[in-house]
């Protein structure tokens, strides 16, 4: 019997793993741990200043937040901006003893985010203007957080850490926010830097990018992206992402929080759980069930979140023929 860990690593390697992994609400469990920065530059408060000097203010809705004071609004602020120090002691007291207390599972750490960090920082639609107005400038500040990232890896390596964990959401409901090609030249090139230090250190990478992003999944592949989680499938297609990209990339996903897990009935859901396993898995592995840890922001009703939860679990005996390390 393999133990959490194992059966992640199997699962993303496509090594024939004796189940699947998951990762859903408490009370169905989880093969995986999670180690944090403390605190991390990447901090999104509900409401507050972060380190960066980026004031937020909460949704009223959900524990999620929105930047309405950015803190380099003009590229003249940029030697006044406050960058935290990632080589901060205090930053990484989480780091002791935290492979010690994940025990057997599968343990994440989170880095910093490439584009979600930069128009927190300088506002969305100057981001866009200056991939044409002002790129060596943006680059400039990518590389900061590609640096700080570098950096990172060094000590999750160190700890024993499993996963690499980043989040940027790319995607509108039907395309990328940013033309494709802008997106090769500028930010390919510097994911594959965190991705290829990572691997050189022993450790995965997992990507969570919600919206369209067919259009850019194939060159994360390219640079090594080893796991893609994606809390929309539906405007994108369950089949189209497994013909295209099934059996190459690992898809850590909830049943669709917009559509599905918001307006299908329960047998819907057990429904699309099926769908799921049978277009973005392979009988080695591929596939991963979790679930959405802000049901309530997201309108998810507790009796969908069980019957979700519930289904992965019973597809998984089913597949596995009863044989479950849990």
């Amino acid at each position: 019997m393999m133990t959490s860990r194992e059966v992640v690593i199997r699962t993303v390697r496509f090594e024939n793993p004796d189940r699947l992994p998951f990762d859903l609400s408490p009370d169905y469990g989880s093969d995986f741990a999670r180690v944090y920065m403390t605190p991390s530059p990447d901090y999104r408060p509900p409401s507050g200043e972060d380190e960066w000097g980026a004031v937020w203010k909460n949704l009223g809705f959900s524990v999620l937040g929105e930047v309405e004071s950015f803190p380099l609004k003009d590229w003249a602020d940029f030697d006044r901006l406050k960058i935290p120090d990632i080589n901060d002691p205090r930053r990484w007291s989480e780091l002791e003893g935290a492979r010690e207390q994940a025990a057997d599972k599968f343990l994440i750490g989170f880095g910093i985010s490439l584009y979600e960090r930069v128009h927190f920082l300088h506002g969305l639609e100057n981001t866009w203007l200056d991939i044409f107005d002002a790129p060596e400038k943006l680059c400039r500040l990518i590389d900061i957080l590609v640096e700080m990232n570098l950096a990172a890896i060094e000590r999750y390596a160190v700890a024993g850490v499993d996963g690499l964990f980043l989040l940027d959401d790319w995607g509108l409901q039907n395309s990328l926010m940013i033309a494709p090609d802008s997106w090769r030249e500028i930010w390919k090139p510097r994911y594959g830097r965190i991705f290829t230090a990572a691997h050189d250190n022993g450790i995965l990478t997992i990507l969570h990018s919600c919206g369209y992003i067919v259009d850019i999944l194939e060159d994360l592949i390219e640079v090594g992206l080893d796991v893609i989680q994606m809390d929309q499938q539906e405007n994108m297609g369950l089949e189209l992402l497994g013909e295209r990209f099934g059996g190459r990339i690992t898809f850590f996903c909830p049943v669709d929080i917009q559509n599905t897990m918001v307006r299908g009935s329960l047998d819907e859901i057990r429904a699309y759980c099926r769908r799921m396993v049978r277009c973005l898995g392979r009988p080695g592995g591929g596939f991963i069930p979790t679930w959405y840890m802000d049901p309530e922001g997201a309108g998810h009703r507790p009796e969908a979140v069980n019957a979700m939860c519930e289904e992965f679990l019973r597809i998984s005996q089913e597949r596995y023929d009863g044989k479950n390390s849990r």
